[in-house]
């Protein structure tokens, strides 16, 4: 691996997810930004001008009129992706695909399309379906529990992986004179049977010059986290503090030492919004009214989303929070406890349950330009993090970010100076996956 730089990633979210209450109304964004193919294309550009690693589309399938604005109205994230791929030339394409309400046969081959249009550039963002909701729109009546969610995700993608290995790297010579497209001994069906899953194969799409997309995780439970130990090239996070970082990332790498991987090939990437103006005073002044700004009421209607959309309007806000059972373990189980907890371990009512949520999304990065990079870095140097996910929104607040903070950090030598690969693992310092039926071959007969 080459020296260890900051990894950054661009999570595109046009007129504003959760707690991004009034985000739309900035005159720098169109009011059909999340629709809008130009606007993504232009916000690329502007992370690859600053040498990011990839851009990110976070995706649901399920809404209520309570969702965020960007939620409510958004292209579906491979198809964005492959526009943005022709007006790009480095930068990373990275999509949010469920694993829970898609095929793998399906997801193969529109992540393997994506990577050979980029030059070998895609990304998957893996995620087990936690909107319950979604079950409806697939033809369930009940959503997967998390046992058989996680366990579907983790055969999921094994299956979609040994579908990209189905040609090895030279099975097409192409060869006119000889009158040889393809080699037949280089093509694998597959012959899955599992638990969830049936695939013959093999997939008709060659590999792309990275040999895989890069495999991007998302998920804080239990589940979540092996999920992420066994499959991950990359994990997409949040944490509140450094020490929360720093403790995830352990957690995460002894996991995945524990079973049988490299930790140090796992790169932990969470997301933030940073806030920069010319002072400290001056951000943390930004950071209030942002903070004061924004919508109670709507923050309690999303509030309900990890507990499946359950309304929590009809209660008082001043009375304690209500007592839930188990509700949200069949959705986003983890967030779901971790706010009952909350409220029972310091006797909170509704009211102040709300505005934690919404004083819980303050960032670590608030400051100027210095402030900002000194603490990043603070945070890279403990191990905390690997790169960040920056959340983009105003252009002019993002430029802040690669114009001000970026420049410091690169004299530091803690962020690149320039792309060191044309493709996303190159980029990353991660290996390409060898063709498992390559590999086996080229073992001695009696290793076989």
């Amino acid at each position: 691996m080459t020296r260890r730089t900051l990894k950054l990633g661009a999570v595109l979210v046009g007129v504003g997810g959760p707690g991004q209450h009034h985000t739309w109304l900035s005159p720098e964004i169109p009011g059909d930004a999340s629709v809008d193919i130009r606007w993504y294309i232009a916000r690329a550009r502007q992370a690859e001008a600053a040498f990011f690693d990839h851009v990110f589309i976070v995706d649901s399938q399920f809404i209520t009129p309570d969702s965020p604005h960007h939620y409510l109205n958004r292209l579906e994230p491979l198809t964005l992706l492959s526009a943005v791929a022709v007006h790009t030339t480095h930068i990373g394409l990275v999509g949010t695909l469920t694993t829970s309400y898609n095929d793998p046969f399906n997801v193969a081959r529109r992540l393997a399309s994506l990577d050979l249009i980029s030059g070998g550039r895609a990304g998957w963002n893996v995620v087990a379906t936690g909107d319950g909701g979604t079950a409806g729109n697939y033809g369930r009546e009940e959503h997967y529990d998390y046992a058989e969610r996680y366990g579907r995700a983790l055969e999921h993608v094994r299956v979609v992986q040994g579908l990209w290995n189905s040609y090895e790297e030279d099975a097409f010579p192409r060869d006119k004179e000889a009158g040889v497209f393809f080699d037949p001994a280089k093509l694998h069906a597959l012959h899955h049977v599992g638990e969830h899953f049936s695939v013959v194969g093999p997939l008709n799409i060659e590999r792309s010059p990275q040999g895989q997309p890069v495999i991007f995780q998302a998920g804080d439970s239990d589940e979540g986290r092996d999920l992420g130990a066994e499959i991950a090239d990359a994990i997409f996070t949040h944490a509140r503090t450094i020490e929360q970082g720093v403790a995830f990332a352990r957690d995460i790498r002894a996991r995945a030492a524990a079973k049988g991987r490299d930790p140090e090939r796992i790169l932990i990437v969470p997301g933030f919004s940073p806030i920069i103006a010319d002072t400290d005073e001056e951000a943390r002044a930004a950071e209030a009214a942002i903070a004061g700004g924004k919508d109670f009421h709507r923050a309690l209607r999303e509030l309900g989303r990890p507990f499946g959309w359950h309304d929590f309007t009809r209660y008082d806000l001043d009375a304690p929070f209500p007592e839930l059972g188990d509700l949200g373990d069949r959705s986003f189980r983890t967030q779901a406890a971790a706010i009952k907890k909350l409220a029972r371990d310091n006797g909170l009512t509704l009211r102040q349950v709300v505005q934690s949520t919404i004083d819980g999304r303050r960032s670590p990065f608030v400051g100027s330009a210095r402030t900002v990079a000194d603490e990043i870095q603070r945070w890279f140097e403990a191990g905390a993090l690997d790169g960040l996910n920056v959340m983009v929104t105003v252009p002019s607040e993002f430029a802040r970010f690669t114009d001000e903070v970026l420049p410091i950090l690169r004299e530091r030598g803690v962020a690149r100076t320039g792309y060191d690969a044309t493709t996303l693992r190159g980029n990353l310092g991660l290996p390409i996956p060898r063709n498992v039926h390559a590999a086996r071959a080229a073992q001695p007969a009696g290793a076989r």
